[in-house]
This record gives structure tokens, sequence and C-alpha cells, in this order.
């Protein structure tokens, strides 16, 4: 094909790129022949120009189409090259979150550095079975891939796993033992499996150790085979290892550590086992500390410990091997601290009582001096004497680190030798899995001895694989007879001989070696002058002498000389040694360690007497060879011939490769490096995979995918019958160029690129059919809207016009209408208005006059007042005046005195001044005197008279002033009144200033009010149109509410509703899974026993005695009698004997285990058992104490009730006598006065208070009356119970007179709100007496009139009235009520004594009948009372009749209770007779019969008197004698044909006759024939079901059988719960001698065994049928194309793909459901069987949808739904819809409707996760990533959507498992299924050899 072709515009190639290795690009111009550059477009948009090389002119690599891209098979790539592979693994691995993908015959393995839910035991089971290229890649299928080629070709087989440190090699082995352990078993009892796996933890810790790379990198290889048996079960395992890194030991890098097991020492020295280790922090020991990081994230060291020990337990190491192993290594740790100083330059010592050194002596048992000395020093030999030499101290540092290596290589050494012994077996071996783990090519800055020989493993591992890829490319081609030609292919045998051929780097470093003065430098100009010239592989660093480089098939390496050829010599100090063997330890380790030269026991040798093949060695046997020469053979040699013997062993076996991936450097989850990622895909060969594929013709395809897939490309006239003619001549049209082809057999092969131009056109032809699909679409869509809208636009128009038409006429009507009302409007107006104004006119006439005369009355008073007030105020200003003028008259006199006074007194004060005066006085004084006292003596005489005038004036004058006294105080009364008068006046001013400024406030509040009027009136208007909206929206409210209230009524019962059965459903749950459980229990007891009987047999076989005979007790149990075998078989007693030491030894703690759950679960039955007769024995004694105290407190409650009863109406009547006194008394008073009753009044309030007392002690009256009725309602209805309970008779139901109870509520509510409406605070007082009353109420009282204004009192009066009448009312209410009831009571007590003189009357008849007949007459009788009653009580009230049914139906089961007692103490009777009339047979019939009265045998109830005796021929029994019941199993049971049985006789034959023969051993109170006649019928079940137990219809056939045996067992077994469809004549029927009840439950396990193995049976044949039916075939066809496949596909073991249909599998389950259907089976039984096949289907279609990426698809999705539907159609033509089959296909319906529905946006995540119910969030999440679309039209699911989708689902509960369990079974249930078919009609056909038995 040409470039201009596949170089088109918009064509996507990939160009090289610095930083992502390649990067994608797109062409925008087309590429034509010459062209020198491309132009080209990045992903980003950048516009970019390639240059072309202009001497090769190589176009860049094309980019294959996108549905090609993340295919699980490298080799399915159209284009295979570098980018495309990089491009497909980094789609893989980081969108799709898939780490395994296949190229080839090759699984690479990408390191995800996160845990997946993807190695669980679902996903092993999921893998079991199937082939190679059917399930997505993984590491279970090449092991199941291994597995199978070993079973199927009896080849050997080995699994090779590389790749660098950190790429997960370990991890990956261990997941391959992991699937080997899991699939295959053990053939023992030791459990090797586990064993194999418990090697992993040992070789972890003293193996690994953490690098830069990696925290869990293997420091060593190892190859481990797993032996197998002839039947494929693991039976041992053997492991070699190569090539320890012992530098590691004293030496770590940066950033790494030890080997774990030091590290784990460490952490747990703080036990106390471990305290004479002496050991601490792992920072104090110089072997663990130089890394610098002892401690690896998220690793508890102390815990890997704990696993370390338990693996080495399981091994078989016991606790003192281990100390000693953690001895030495500790030793080896305590050895590194030892520090060697410098004595001189030529020798060193070790200072003395170094604690480090005697820690070591101490640990390992040597003495202190002879290991200082020995570490220091060294002897040195030659031919005639020896000599010891002092060592440098550099020296002897190495070589006390050199003895550190060596010891921990023997210890190594010595582990994997005993670890080796516990994984060999006695068993002898048959074939092995070889499970190759090791290391990768490596390449480091320094690369050293180690390096060199990982990189020659690799180098021969490449050569093998590259030898195996080509052979399998040839034998395809030859299987196909195409033409081939020689591929060519990197051979690196060149390499492998210049490593290890003669005069090669190995052979010259061994004689270097050898040399007495070897060193690196001589070794490597050797290397120089035999290499340099000869081999163009090897080359010579420039700046370097000491190096040299190999072109490996990977990479060119750099290896520095130095240390190669101490590490090839790997020496170590004699005397050293010697010292160590002779150590004094305890446990002797060391000396076992170093002595294993003398035990000639190699860790892989081979151990004498274990038979099997023999065992390759990892190192040359030591036995063979002097102890000289042991340490002779370099480290070389040993590898190169351990690495020879591998190579043999690979090549004898068939391998399978897988090649991990490192994606980073940072150890970061889903990240992909991709410089990193290409780099190891060149060293581990997967591009030489892919380059030797494209050499040839890596595309291939059958026939009928190519026919499938290019279907589009051919026209009608193309295709013909022949699908392999047809696909010829298409592809020559379609491609030209034959040699792009070939034709082989089965398939057609393609070169490299052919598949996608093929695609190419596919997609323009699709493209093309598209376009015109939508063209014409679109077409049909447009013309259909265009003639909607016109349709619309029509119709629009229609009711417009319409609409105007109608709108015109009702707008000329309501003109009219208007008109009409504005005449009659106006004229209302008008009328209304001159009303208005005449009223207004009459009103202000009316108070205008009123207004004058008023204003005339004021001032005629004014003007009166005003005279008075001029009369008082002109007396008061007259007074006032006079006043005023008397004191100013006093004043002014006042002031003349004082005025006149003091001149006078000037006067005499001037004389008294002067001298003249003064002599004019003292002259005449003596005379003066003389005068003086003359007239002194006269005055004397005169002063005695006047005293005593004085003394008469003074009486006078007293009396005088009391007189003018008097007169004083009357004055000043007087002038108080004036005074008081004057103020009055004041006042009257005052008074008449303020009426007058209250009269103007007065009018301005008057016309404020009438303003405030009229805003009150508009308020008010308002706020009734708000308060009418209030109400309104309250209206609304409250039909809200109620509307609330009603759903949340409703969601609380749809609550409870859920909430029940969610209880339900978990009690249902619970249920199953206890039913599981105990059914798992049955199936392992099966197995068990299965396994008994096969050792059973093997040492009956194989020893031979006489035989001996055991019977076991009648009285045995349930599991016993179910186990124990019929004593009629002959078994060999030193056999048996055998045969339990055997078992014994066999499975004994499993053994244990299901007896102890046994023996509990009996434990439990028994003890709730015991706890149910408690409690019923506990509500018997309640019941009966509860009976007894109420028949003792019945009459003191009555007779109390009565006396409070005669209380209350006493009360009554009283009340209604004050009340009548009280009416007469207001009645009688009436006409004394109209204010004699007014309120306010003395008598109001005590007759209010009376009042309200009165209705207060009514309501508590009527309450205790109420109380009291309900009390005797009780109590009668107590009685009555009580009464008809002692004569078996039914209580009738007697309704309450619900209307008088209404009345007496309604009466009750009157009085509390005429109370309430009444009571007020002063009325709260102690009622008075009616006499009282009466005498207050006839007490006359003064203004009555004042406070009767509003004529309160006649309102009150009224009330009392009403009050009064009420009371009345309700005593009459009352009185009738209790009239009524007592007339009820007594009609009820009448019709009590007519039912019990009845019932005595019936009892007499029925003590003269026979014991049955007495219970059946009395049952009809009860049932015609009972229907009588219920007639009546429907007629009457239908809520009363509904209870008395249901009391009815309670009763009627006490009935059948108690008449289920009786038939059981009449069987336990019968048997009890039937035993002591045969103890009394033995005894002597004569001496019986004179010992038996007479009355004893007539009421022996043997036999019923009513029996028909017309049966008596034919009873439906069957005799045998006991010697023909193995005749009887035989014919019946072990040689019979179900097919036979099936077609021509009744279903259940066998088990009616098994059935027929038992009754009669019954019927002869033969217990011994009973016992064997069942445990044999077990035993010969369970031995033709373990015989032809494959075979589904013969499991059918019995587990019909015993279903209908175990149904037969209950049906007759006397029991009521079982007989309740019997007929009189099955009743009869009935087992009457033993009860069976424990062989029921032996039968029931038994059923379940076999509907377990049924399952397991069809499972069988449905499992290869469901993938190919329900996912591979095409039920529609041309809906999915198929894609193309790689070489995993064609070198998968494909048997007959494609071989089953759906049609196949609805074929089969016809076949199975028709099969029970003849057999009889129970249409329930049938209906769980299709339940669990459905589920199979169901759950195996899910399991591989979820594990394979090409059924992933939009089309697949539609495939699957339609299969599912036509299963639903074939439930719907069974009837079955119903049995929960459908329910079982819900995930995998949500699964194909998920691939189906719409994936991009937020509302299609929404969709899917309310959508997908059923699926877990792992199983969305998975079919998301796998989602792959098949044509190009579909798009990929972007991450971001996932992302959202695991967002959304990140709050769900539930299981983080993927697959559903295939192996789930539900609780199988047995319902009881009654037969109709009469015993006595059946009919053994001779056909069954049945002649021996009897018909009784």
């Amino acid at each position: 094909m040409a470039a201009s072709e596949l170089y088109t515009k918009c064509a996507r190639v990939w160009i090289p790129d610095a930083e992502e290795v390649w990067k994608s690009a797109e062409l925008t111009k087309d590429y034509k022949n010459g062209d020198a550059s491309l132009q080209l477009m990045l992903e980003d948009g950048t516009n970019i120009e390639h240059t072309l090389d202009p001497k090769t002119k190589n176009l860049p690599y094309l980019r294959n189409p996108d549905i090609l891209v993340g295919e699980n098979d490298l080799t399915a790539l159209s284009y295979l090259h570098e980018p495309a592979v990089l491009h497909n693994l980094k789609v893989r691995f980081v969108d799709s979150k898939l780490i395994y993908t296949y190229c080839g015959i090759v699984l690479v393995a990408i390191n995800p550095y996160e845990t997946l839910p993807i190695y669980g035991t679902d996903i092993i089971n999921a893998y079991s079975g199937q082939n190679m290229g059917d399930m997505d890649p993984h590491i279970f299928a090449v092991a199941e891939e291994a597995y199978k080629q070993m079973a199927r070709d009896e080849r050997n087989q080995s699994i090779i796993v590389s790749g660098e440190s950190g790429a997960g090699k370990t991890v990956s082995a261990k997941y391959a033992m992991r699937y080997f352990a899991t699939v295959s078993g053990s053939a023992s009892e030791a459990n090797v499996e586990e064993k194999v796996l418990a090697s992993n933890p040992i070789m972890e810790a003293i193996g690994n150790a953490k690098t830069t790379r990696n925290d869990n990198s293997s420091r060593f290889g190892k190859y481990i085979e797993i032996g197998f048996d002839t039947r494929f079960r693991i039976i041992g395992a053997n492991m070699r290892t190569y090539l320890l890194e012992k530098s590691r030991v004293v030496f770590q890098a940066d950033e790494e550590r030890n080997y774990h097991i030091f590290y784990q020492l460490c952490a747990s020295s703080h036990l106390p086992e471990f305290k004479n280790l002496k050991l601490s922090s792992a920072n104090d020991f110089l072997y663990t500390r130089q890394g610098r990081s002892p401690v690896i994230a998220g690793v508890d060291d102390t815990k890997e410990l704990s696993t370390t020990r338990n693996a080495f337990t399981l091994l078989g190491i016991n606790e003192s091997y281990q100390m000693g192993l953690f001895q030495v290594l500790a030793a080896i740790l305590h050895l590194g601290n030892v520090e060697i100083k410098d004595r001189d330059s030529d020798s060193s010592v070790i200072p003395p009582n170094n604690r480090h050194l005697t820690a070591f002596c101490e640990l390992v048992g040597v003495t202190y001096q002879d290991m200082s000395q020995w570490l220091c020093h060294r002897k040195l030999k030659t031919a005639t004497e020896t000599y010891v030499k002092p060592l440098p101290r550099l020296q002897a540092t190495n070589a006390r680190d050199a003895l550190s290596k060596h010891i921990y290589a023997k210890l190594f050494n010595w582990i994997v030798e005993h670890v080796n012994k516990a994984l060999i077996t006695n068993v002898k071996q048959h074939s092995f899995i070889g499970v190759l783990d090791i290391y990768g090519f490596e390449t480091f800055e320094i690369n050293s001895f180690e390096q060199f020989c990982i990189n020659y493993a690799n180098e021969k591992l490449q050569q093998q694989f590259n030898m195996h890829v080509f052979k399998l490319e040839q034998e395809e081609y030859m299987k196909e007879q195409i033409p081939w030609t020689l591929i060519d292919f990197y051979d690196n045998q060149p390499c492998i001989n210049l490593i290890e051929a003669k005069m090669g780097i190995l052979d010259l470093l061994d004689e270097e070696c050898k040399m007495p003065k070897g060193s690196d430098d001589s070794w490597a100009q050797k290397l120089y002058n035999t290499h340099l010239k000869t081999s163009s592989l090897f080359e010579k660093p420039r700046m370097s002498n000491r190096a040299f480089i190999i072109k490996h098939f990977a990479d060119k390496v750099e290896y520095q000389c130095d240390g190669f050829l101490e590490k090839n010599k790997d020496t170590v100090n004699e005397e050293q040694i010697n010292v160590l063997k002779a150590s004094k330890q305890k446990f002797e380790l060391l000396v076992e360690l170093f002595h294993d030269g003398e035990k000639a026991i190699s860790p892989t040798g081979q151990v004498p007497g274990t038979g099997g093949r023999t065992r390759l060695s990892i190192k040359p046997d030591k036995s063979r060879d002097s102890k000289s020469k042991e340490h002779k053979k370099t480290v070389g040699c040993q590898f190169r011939n351990s690495l020879q013997m591998l190579m043999e062993t690979l090549n004898a076996t068939t391998p399978h490769y897988v090649r991990c991936i490192k994606p980073n450097d940072f150890k970061m989850a889903f990240t992909f490096d991709p410089k990193r990622a290409v780099q190891q895909l060149r060293a581990c060969g997967v591009l030489e995979t892919i380059r030797i594929s494209a050499a040839g013709f890596p595309s291939r395809w059958t026939y009928q995918e190519f026919f499938s897939r290019y279907r589009v490309l051919m026209k009608q006239k193309d295709v013909l019958p022949d699908k392999k003619l047809t696909c010829k001549n298409v592809l020559e049209k379609l491609v030209q160029d034959q040699d792009k082809y070939q034709f082989g057999k089965t398939k057609i092969f393609f070169r490299a690129g052919q598949v996608a131009y093929l695609e190419k056109l596919r997609a323009d032809k699709l493209r093309a059919a598209c376009i015109r699909i939508q063209k014409t679409i679109r077409c049909w869509l447009a013309r259909k809207k265009y003639l909607r809208k016109r349709s619309a636009a029509i119709t629009i128009q229609r009711f417009t016009r319409g609409y105007q038409a109608r709108c015109l006429a009702k707008f000329m009507r309501r003109t009219q209408a208007a008109t009409v009302i504005q005449k009659y409007q106006r004229m209302y107006m008008e009328k209304k208005r001159y009303r208005q104004k005449q009223a207004a006119a009459l009103a202000m006439q009316t108070i205008l006059r009123a207004y004058m005369a008023r204003q005339k009355y004021q001032a005629l008073l004014r003007e009166h007042k005003a005279v008075i007030i001029q009369r008082h105020v002109r007396g008061w200003l007259a007074r006032c005046w006079y006043k005023r003028c008397l004191v100013s008259i006093v004043v002014l006199q006042c002031s003349i005195r004082r005025m006149r006074a003091r001149r006078e007194l000037k006067k005499l004060k001037i004389e008294a001044r002067s001298v003249e005066h003064f002599k004019k006085l003292n002259k005449g004084m003596e005379n003066k005197i003389m005068q003086l006292q003359r007239r002194i003596d006269e005055q004397t005489k005169e002063n005695r008279s006047v005293n005593e005038k004085l003394v008469g004036l003074e009486n006078s004058y007293t009396a005088e002033s009391e007189r003018m006294r008097g007169e004083l105080n009357r004055l000043r009364g007087v002038e108080e009144e004036a005074k008081k008068k004057t103020n009055q006046v004041t006042s009257l001013l005052e008074e008449l200033e303020r009426l007058r400024k209250e009269l103007s406030a007065t009018q301005q509040e008057k016309k404020t009010i009438e303003d405030w009027a009229q805003t009150y009136r508009n308020e008010m208007e308002m706020m009734v149109s708000e308060l009418k909206e209030q109400n309104g929206s309250l209206k609304k409210e409250k039909d809200d509410l109620n509307r609330l209230i009603q759903e949340q009524s409703q969601q609380m019962t749809e609550k409870m509703v859920r909430s029940i059965a969610q209880e339900t459903q978990q009690l249902e749950s619970d249920l199953n899974e206890e039913r599981s459980r105990y059914q798992n229990l049955l199936t392992e007891h099966l197995r068990l026993e299965e396994k008994y009987d096969d050792l059973k047999e093997e040492m009956v076989s194989s020893n031979v005695s006489k035989p001996g005979h055991r019977r076991t007790d009648s009285t045995h149990s349930s599991n016993e009698s179910e186990y124990t075998y019929n004593s009629e078989y002959a078994e060999l007693e030193e056999g048996s004997r055998a045969a339990e030491d055997v078992t014994r030894g066999m499975d004994t703690s499993l053994t244990l285990k299901l007896q102890k759950r046994l023996t509990e679960l009996e434990q439990e039955k028994q003890s709730l058992r015991n706890e149910l007769e408690n409690k019923e024995e506990q509500f018997q004694r309640a019941r009966a104490r509860d009976d007894a105290e109420f028949k003792k407190a019945r009459g003191a409650e009555l007779e109390y009730e009565s006396l409070k009863r005669q209380e209350l109406e006493s009360e009554n009547k009283k009340l209604k006598h004050n009340l009548a006194e009280m009416r007469q008394s207001l009645l009688g008073d009436a006409a004394a006065g109209a204010g004699a009753g007014a309120p306010g009044t003395p008598a109001y309030k005590v007759l209010l208070e009376q009042l309200n007392a009165s209705c207060e002690e009514l309501d508590v009256r009527k309450e205790e009356v109420l109380i009291l009725r309900s009390q005797l309602v009780s109590q009668k209805e107590a009685m009555h119970h009580k009464d008809e309970k002692e004569t078996m008779t039914e209580p009738s139901v007697y309704a309450e007179d619900v209307s008088k109870l209404k009345d007496a509520d309604e009466l009750k509510q009157a009085c509390i709100g005429l109370k309430d409406t009444n009571r007020s605070p002063r009325f709260m007082r102690k009622p008075l007496e009616v006499s009282d009353l009466l005498s207050r109420l006839r007490s006359a009282a003064p203004d009555f009139h004042k406070l009767n204004e509003d004529g309160e009192l006649w309102l009150v009066n009224q009330g009392l009235k009403e009050t009064i009448r009420l009371l009345e009312h309700q005593l009459q209410t009352q009185r009738r009520t209790y009239d009524n009831e007592v007339e009820s009571l007594r009609s009820e007590l009448q019709n009590v004594k007519e039912e019990n003189n009845r019932q005595q009357q019936l009892l007499a008849q029925n003590l003269q009948l026979p014991p049955e007949a007495r219970i059946e007459a009395s049952l009809q009788h009860e049932i015609t009372r009972l229907t009588n009653e219920n007639l009546e009580l429907l007629a009457e009230d239908p809520t009363a009749s509904r209870e008395a049914r249901v009391i009815i139906l309670r009763r009627m089961v006490d009935l059948m209770e108690q008449l289920e007692k009786q038939d059981r103490t009449i069987r336990k009777l019968k048997k009890q007779l039937k035993v002591y009339s045969k103890r009394i047979g033995e005894m002597g019939a004569g001496q019986t019969e004179g010992q038996t009265s007479p009355g004893q045998m007539v009421d022996e109830p043997i036999h019923p008197v009513n029996i028909p005796r017309r049966e008596k021929d034919f009873q439906g029994m069957l005799e045998y004698k006991k010697e023909d019941e193995l005749k009887l199993v035989k014919n019946l049971i072990l040689e019979l044909k179900p097919r036979g049985v099936a077609v021509n006789l009744i279903p259940g034959l066998p088990a009616y006759i098994l059935f027929m023969c038992l009754r009669h051993a019954d019927y002869v109170n033969d217990d011994q024939k009973v016992r064997t006649l069942l445990t044999s019928t077990i035993n010969s079940i369970k031995k033709i079901l373990k015989k032809r137990g494959d075979d589904f219809e013969t499991v059918s056939f019995w587990l019909a059988n015993t279903c209908r045996f175990l149904h037969c067992l209950k049906q007759y077994s006397g029991d009521e719960a079982f007989m309740k469809h019997n007929t009189q004549r099955q009743n009869e029927h009935c087992l009457s001698n033993f009860d069976l009840a424990e062989y029921r439950q032996v039968l029931s396990d038994l059923s379940i065994q076999i509907y377990q193995q049924l399952i397991k049976c069809m499972e069988n044949i449905l499992q290869p049928m469901i993938v190919s039916g329900m996912l591979e075939h095409e039920t529609i066809q041309g809906v999915s194309g198929v894609k193309p496949t790689g070489l995993r596909k064609r070198t998968s073991s494909i048997a007959d793909e494609g071989t089953y249909t759906l049609d196949s599998i609805l074929r089969q389950l016809s076949a199975f459901h028709s099969t029970m259907c003849q057999h009889g089976t129970d249409p329930e039984l049938i209906k769980q069987v299709v339940k669990q096949q459905f589920y199979i289907i169901g759950a195996v279609t899910l399991n591989n949808l979820l594990l394979r990426k090409d059924m992933c698809s939009w089309s697949k999705g539609m495939q699957i739904r339609y299969n599912v539907s036509q299963l639903e159609e074939w439930l719907r033509d069974k009837g079955l819809m119903t049995c929960g089959a459908k329910e079982t296909l819900e995930p995998l319906i949500q699964a194909a409707q998920l691939l189906q529905v719409k994936k991009k946006t937020d509302e299609d995540a929404e969709a899917i996760c309310s959508m997908c119910l059923a699926l877990t969030t792992a199983q969305i999440v998975k079919v998301l990533n796998l989602y792959t679309p098949v044509n190009e039209f579909e798009e990929r699911v972007s991450v971001s959507f996932i992302r959202t989708i695991q967002t959304r689902l990140r709050d769900r509960c539930e299981s983080p498992q993927l697959l559903m369990d295939t192996k789930m079974i539900y609780p199988v249930t047995f319902p009881f299924s009654p037969s109709s078919l009469a015993l006595e009609t059946i009919q053994i056909p001779s056909s069954l050899n049945l002649a021996f038995l009897t018909r009784v």
C-alpha cells in the first residue's frame, strides 16, 4: 500500500520527543512522494514541520485507530511499534487502572504501588477453569494456563517472573503460588499449600531488603518447584536459590537497609525471650545503620517478626532452633561492632574486654581469646612449616566482614534446606510447576560483580525467551499451512560466549583468582588483550584502565573491575571457621552449619526415601570433594553451573513469561514515566516480541470474525454460503497487494498496518451510511416539524377567530346589561341620597333644638347662680372694706399717739439734763419727803381700801371676762365661717373657670372623638377586611396543616410499613443465614462421611477378617441414627478399626469443630425448648392466680360499687331538692320588689356561689358515675367470660349505649361552659345552706336599681333556669340509662341461664356417646352456636361482629389446641396400653383375664366405633419378611432406573412403597424393623447418590422421592398440624405406635444434601454454556462487531468456541424443569431450584463481564438485555415469575443498562447512581473502566466522570468485593405438601420385582 494512501490529511503519527519519548501529532497536509518534511499539528494545537531523514526517508510511525487503543493484547494492535506499545500500556494503566497486559505470550505487569482488590478468592474462582484468552489479563490467568497445560499435556510448567528491583516480581510470584494453593488443594493432611505460602515471609525476612528503588527488594534469585500428584493436588515444594547478595550484610548504600530480619530483631529486643541477645536499636549497630534509613513507612518490624516466627513454627522449626537462629543473627550484629585498632603499620589488635566481642563469643559459644586472636592474625602454611602472620587493621576488618558474610550465607542455606525438608512429603511426585523469581537486567552508575552475574543470567533467559517465541511463531505458521520465511531476530549467543565460553570473562577471572599475586588490574589487562580486538561486544572505556563495557541485548553496561577477584574468591579465614566449629553453643546450631559436609545434605538435594524424580542441586555435591577443595570453587563457577542447571530445567518445561515493569522511581500510585517504562520494555524483551511479531503476520482473524467485522464492506452478491471463499473474494478486492495477507486453514494472517487500513475503509463506509441516514432522518424530521407547525397554526387561527367572535358577543351583552344596571343603580343612588339627606336634616333639627334648649337652660341657670355669686361677693367686699377702714383708723391713731409721746419724751429728756432743774428739785426735797411720808401713810390706808375694792372688782371681772371670752369664741367661729364662705366663693369661682375650660375641652374632645370615631370606623373596616384575609389564610394554613398532618401520618404509616418490612427482611435474612450455615455444615459432614467411606473401603479391601455384627440401641439420637449402618450389613471388624484410626488422624480438628457445633446446636435447641415450657408454665400459673384473685375480689368490689351507686343517687336527689327550693324561693319573692333579686345584692352573690358549687359538685358526681359505669361493664364482661369459660361457651359482646354516653358528654360540656361563663373569684367561696340563702334573699338592701342597670340579675336567673333544666334532663337520662341497663342485665342473665341449661343437656347427651363421637358432637354444637352468635352480632353491629369473629377464631384455636392435647393423651395412653398388654401377654393370658375388670376393657379406646368395615381387605400397608429387607432396598433403590419409573409409573412411587412397608412395621409394633428399614433406606439413597451423583436425572429422582417420603412421614404422623388436609381415611392410616420426628429430621438433612448435590450437578452442566450463550454468542446478528484479537487468543486452548448458544441454555433449563416435573418434585422446590439456576447464570455472566474488557461495549449490553428478556420469557411460559429468579438477574440487568446509558454529564452520573442499586461501587467503576468502544462513533468514559461516580457513591455501605460468589447456594426449605393419593389405591407394578411384598 502506498504511503500516500496512509499519510493523508488528519492522519495521526508518532514523533520522537525528549521528555515523553514519543508524542502524538496530526498531519495538516497530505504527504506526497518526494516531500522532505511533514506538516504536523500537535495535540496542544502547535503547528510544526517534521523534517525527514534525507538518507533513509523513513516516515514517522502511524498511530492506531482509537478503537484499538487499550487492547488486552499488544499484538492485536494494527501498527506494532514502540510508541504504540507505550501508549497502549499508558492508557490501560493510567486511565483504566489496569496493571496487566498481554504481549503475545508475555504478561506485562506494571507495579501500581497501591493495594488493589483483584487478588481475592472470588477472583481466583472466576479465573479457575477459564481459557487464557477469554478473560482480562491477570497473573491468575497465566497460573491457570500453566496448571491447565500441566494437567492436559502431562508436561511440567515454568512461570518466569523477571523485572528490575521494585517492579513487583516477588508479589507476582507470591500470587501465582497462592493461586496454585487455592485451586488445587492438598493431597495430604499436612496442608502443604499453607506451608508453601508460609515459606514466603521467611524468605522475605532473610533475603529481602530495602533499596532505593524498592522497600522489599529480593536480593537473591529463587526457583520454587510446586509438586503435584496424579490428581494434580499439591503434595510438596522445593526451592532453589541463586546468588545471595552477601555484601549487603556488611555494607548498605544511602537510603537502603540490611536484610529485614536484623531490623525485626532489633525492634523486638524488648521482648523477654530476646533479653539474652543483648540487642538494642538498629542505629547502635554498624551493619544496620550505614544506610541511615532504619525504618520503612507503614511497616511494623515487631509484627513482621511475629509473622516470621509463626511461619517457622508452621514449617516445623521448633522454638529452640528459632532461638539458635536469632542468636546467630544477633552475633553477626555484635561482630560488626567489634572495633579493631592499629598496633603498628603491619598488625592490629582488639582491645581487651570488648563488650561486643564478648557478646559475640557468648552467643556463638566460643572463647574470647581464640576469636580475638584469629580476627587479627592468619595462619600461613608452606610445604615445610606453618606460621602465624598478623594482619593490618584494614585486612583484619575485611576478614571480620568476610566472616560475617560467610556465617549469614551458611545460615541462609541452612534455612532454605530446612524449608525444603518441611515442604517435601512421602507422596510420589507426578508433575511440577516452577515459579522463577529472578532479578531483571540492572545497570547503575557503578556496576560490580553482582550486576555482572545478574545481567549474565538475563542474557541466558533472554536467549531462551527468543527461541521460544520464534518456535511458537513457526508452529503457528506450520499449523495454518502458510508459507513462511526465516524471521531475523536478535541472537545474543555471541554475548553469552563472551562471558562463559573458553577464555571468556569468567574463565579469565577464575584463572586470575588462582594466580598467587592476581589482582583486578592484571585481570583487566588480560580482558583487554583477549577480547578488545576479537569481540565487537567488548569495549574499553576511554578514561579508565580498570573497567570494561559489554553490549548486552538491552543496553551497554560499564563494569568496574575493583572487587571482582575478592567477590569471586569469597575467601574466609579457615582458623576462624575452625573456632566456630568448636563452638559450645547450647543448640549446636553453628556446629550443624559448618559441619554440613559430613552430613552430605544439600539444601536442594534429594532427601533419601522421598521418591519421585531427582531434584537438581543448587551447588555441586560437597561430599564428593575434599574439605580443602570446598573453598576453592569460585562464586562465578558455582553460579554458572547452577544457571546451566536452571536453563536445562526451563528447557524441559513449558515456560510462561511475566515481565514486571516499574512505572516510576518515586513509588507514586498509578503514575507513568515513559522514559523509565521504555527502558524496561527494551530490557525485558517485550519490544523484541513485538518486533518478531511485526516481522511476520501479527494480525490474525478467523474467517467468522473477519466476516462479522467487515460484513459492511461486502455487497449482497459477494456473500456466499462458504464464509472462507467469501472472505477471500472480498479481501482480494479490498487489498491489491497479496503479500500483505495470507490465508490459513482457519485464520487470515495480516501484516502490520493492514487491519488499520481495513478499519479505515470500514469507518468510511459507516460514516457514509451514517451521513445518508442522517440526511434522510433530518429530512423526515424537518417535514414532520413543518406539518406539525402548519397544523398548529391552523388550529390556533381557528381557535383565535372563535375566541374573538365570542368576545364581541360577550361585549355587546355586557354593554346592554351595563345600561340597565346603570339605570337602576342611579335611581337607587338618588333615592338613597334623598333619604340620607332627609334623615340628616331631621337629625340636625333634633340636635339643634335640643342644643338651643340646653343653652337656654344653661343661661337661666347661670343668671341664677350669678345673682347668688354677686350677693356673696358684694357682702364679702363690704366686709373687706370695713376691715380695711378699721385697720387704717387704728394705724392712724397709733401713729398720732406715738408722735405725741415722742414729743413729751423729748421734752422730759431736755429738762432732766439742765442744772437748774436739779437745784430746784433739791431745794424742796426735804419738804417733799415729809409730804411724801405723809402721803405714803395716806396712800397706805387708801391702798387697803382699794385692795378690798379690787378684790370685789376682780371677782366681777372674772365673771365678765368669762362671758366676754365666750362671746369672743363665738365671734371667732363666725369669723371662721365667714372665712370658709370666702374660701367657698373662691373655689366656686375657680370651679366656674374650670367648668368653662372643661366645656371648651369637651367640645374639642367631642370633635376629636368624632374624628377618632371616623378613623376608628375606617380602621375597623380595614381590620375586618384584614381579619377576613387572615381568616382565609388561616383556613388555608389549616387545610395545609391538615394535609401536612395527613401526609405525615401517611409517611409515618409508610415508614412503619417499611421498618416492619425491613425488620421482616432482616429476620428472613438471619433465618436464611442460619439455614445456610446449617446446610454448609451438612455439606461438610457429607464430605467427611464420603472420605470416611473411601478410607473404609480401602481398609476393607486391604484387610480381611471375620465379619462381626454391630447393632445400635433403639433410643439413639437423630445424629446417630443418620450415620448408623444397618446391622444386617456385614462389616470387617479389623478393617473398621483401621479405618477409624485413619479417620482419627484425618481432619481431626474439623471433625471436632463439627461435633462441637452440633452439640452447641442441640444444647441451644434444648434450652429454647425448656425456656418455652417454662414460659408456658409461668403463664398458666399467672393465669390461674389472676382468676383466683379476680374471683375473690369480685364480691367486695360489687358490694362497694352498689353502695357507691346508692350514695350517688341520694346525693343527686338532694341536689335536685335544693334546686327546687331555690327556684320556689325565687318565684315566691319575685313580687317583694323589683330589686329583690337584682345583681350585686348579697342574695344574688349567694345564689351565684351556690350555683357554682352545685355545678362543680355535679361534675364530680357525674365523673364518678361514669367511672362506676365503666367498672360495672368490665365486671359484667369478666363475669360473663368466666362463666362461659367454665361452660365451654363463648361470651357475647355487649355493645355500649353510645348515644347515651354522647348525651352525657354533651351535658357535661354545657355545664362546664356555663360554669366558665359565670365564674369569678368573688364567687369561689364556701356554698351556703338553703336557709341562709332564703334569709338573705328575703332581706332588703338599698340601691338595687343601681346594681341592676344592665339586667345582670335577669341574665343570671335565666342561666340558672337553663342549668336546672339541664340537670333535670341529665337525671332523667341517667334514670332511663340505668333502667335500660338493669333490663339488659336481666335479659342477659336469663340468656345465660338458658344457655347453661342447654349446655348441660348437650353435655348429658355427649356423655352417652363414644369418645370420638363426643368430640365431633361438641365441635358441631360449638360451631352452630358460634355461627348463630356471629349472625346476630352482624345484624346488630358490624364492628362488634368483627370483634366477635376475632374472638371466635381465637376460641376455635383454643379448641383445636385442646383437641390436639386430647389426641396426644389418647395416643400416649394407647402406647402405654400396648406396652402393658405386651407385658401382660408375656406374664400369661389367663392370669391377666382374671385380674382385668370388665369396666377397664370397655373404656379402652383402641378402635373407634365408627370405622367403616368395607376397607378391611386392604388398609394401605405392605408386609415383608425381615430377610427380604435387603432385596427390597436393592430392587427399589439401588437397581431402580429413574427414567422408567418417571415415565410409566406414578410420581413418588418408591416413597409410597417404603412408607407402606413402614406402616406395617408400625402396625405390628416392631421397633427393630422400623429402625432397620429407615436406616437401610437412608444409607442406600446415599450410596446410589455417591455412585451416580453426576447424573441429574438420578439426583432429581431421589430428591423428589426423599421429599415425598418425608412428607408422608409428616402427613401420617398424627400431628394436627399435618392432618388438616387429610381425608378421614388418611387419618385412619396414621402411625399409631412410633414417633418418628427424629427420623424426619434425618430425612430433612438428607434432602438438603441431595438438593445441594443437584445444584452442583446442574452447575457443572450449565457452567460451560453460560459464558458462550450469554456473552459470546450473537443472539441478535450484526449488532456487535468483533474487534481484532491478539496473539494470546490464538494460543489459548479453546476447544469448542461458539458451540453453546442461548437456545442451548433454554433447552437445558427446559430439560431440567421437565425432568423434575416428571419425577413429581414439589412446585415450591422447583421454584427454589430455578432461582438457584438463574442466580448461577447471572453471577457467572456478570463475573465474566467484569473480567473481560472486550465484552464491555454498548452492543454487548444490548445482547445481554435481549438474552435476559428471553430468560424472563421462559419464566413466564413455565409460570415461575413469582419464584424470585428474575430478581437474581437484577445485577446483570443493571450492568447491561450501565453499558448502554449515556456517560458524560453530572446528570448522567446521578442517573447511574440511582439506577445501579444492585451493583457495588467497585463493580460500577470496573464496568466504566472496562468500557471499550467497538466503533469509532462511540466514546470512551472519561476519567473525570469515573471520579464523579466514585465521589457520589462514597457513602454507600457495602462490601468491597468485586465479583459475585458463584458458589453461594440459597438455603433450601421443604414446605409441607400433603398428598391426596390414597394408599389403599396404590398398585405395585411387576417391573419392580417386589412380589415378596404382601398387601395388608
